[in-house]
């Protein structure tokens, strides 16, 4: 019999404790891609996404000696962008309520900026939506639907039943649902 194959998530766990930079490298070469577009879809930002997963590895390398990492090593690193760019979000959030800033004035046509408009009112509501759904609701549907998570995986990073994972989303759609239908029948009126 041949020597048992090792898991991805083992390679790295062995890796951890005896080459920290070629962990580091595998890390990287593996997850910067998805970590990357996980921030995008918060920030909205390709470069802000970039330096946030920067900022998450190199947190990483710094308490190499002491990382403990209970679910996958993938939802830890998505679990760890996220956090990082909610905290951004909100960072900047207080910085625009902190400074006087005055409306956007668009030179372009009339067609294309009602286009925008109409998009971006469309945006506005969506995420006003998922703005109502309760924390953990929301974040169990921004995990499932942004950032790509199984069940499964968000019940290990988050440390639920998958079946508390499944109710939550079930909860999310249901209110998301009702939520878009109303501001969609009162827009129409």
């Amino acid at each position: 019999m041949g020597t048992p194959l090792l898991t991805q998530e083992q390679e790295l766990h062995i890796l951890l404790k005896t080459n920290e930079a070629l962990f580091m490298e595998t890390l990287f070469k593996q997850y910067y891609v998805l970590l990357c577009r996980t921030a995008v879809r918060f920030t909205k930002d390709t470069e802000a996404a970039e330096d946030l997963v920067q900022e998450v590895f190199c947190k990483i390398w710094q308490n190499r000696e002491v990382l403990e990492v209970s679910t996958s090593y993938k939802a830890y690193l998505v679990r760890s962008v996220t956090n990082q760019a909610l905290n951004y979000l909100e960072k900047q959030k207080r910085l625009v309520l902190a400074e006087d800033t005055t409306p956007f004035e668009s030179t372009l046509s009339a067609n294309t900026t009602m286009e925008l408009l109409e998009g971006t009112e469309m945006e506005g509501r969506i995420q006003q939506a998922l703005n109502e759904l309760p924390p953990q609701c929301r974040l169990i549907f921004e995990m499932s639907r942004f950032e790509e998570l199984t069940y499964k995986e968000i019940a290990e990073t988050l440390q639920l039943s998958p079946k508390t994972v499944e109710n939550q989303m079930g909860k999310a759609l249901r209110i998301l649902r009702e939520h878009l239908l109303l501001l969609f029948i009162t827009s129409c009126f």
